[in-house]
């Protein structure tokens, strides 16, 4: 579902599960879930996008796997044909952000020299 932004200053808040019933976030729930609003922001012509790190807070999905998930979907989406131009990480803390940064990286690298491998990867 997406909904207007309100008082927050984005636009428009899309809702997307990415936990189980029962509190348990899985790789697949959460590269579904990264999917899901990539789409809906295509659809809407949104220029841009911003994730927290689904999945880790109450869920205790890892952070590392969590980086890897969101920033490969993200990277493949923009490479498509999407109204996207950016995708931001909005993070908690510092570590997180190292986490992210640092993943980010390799996955240039691998995405550079043609190695980027399988979406479960």
């Amino acid at each position: 579902a997406i909904t207007t932004g309100g008082k927050l200053k984005a636009r428009f808040v899309i809702h997307a599960a990415s936990m189980r019933l029962g509190g348990a976030t899985t790789a697949e729930a959460l590269r579904n879930s990264t999917s899901y609003c990539l789409k809906i922001a295509k659809e809407r012509g949104l220029k841009s996008i911003a994730f927290p790190a689904v999945g880790t807070g109450i869920a205790g999905f890892p952070l590392e796997e969590c980086a890897k998930i969101m920033l490969r979907e993200a990277a493949e989406h923009l490479q498509g044909e999407t109204s996207l131009e950016k995708a931001h990480f909005v993070l908690f803390d510092d570590d997180a952000e190292e986490i992210f940064q640092r993943t980010w990286k390799r996955l240039q690298a691998e995405l550079a020299s043609g190695t980027a491998g399988a979406k479960g990867a």
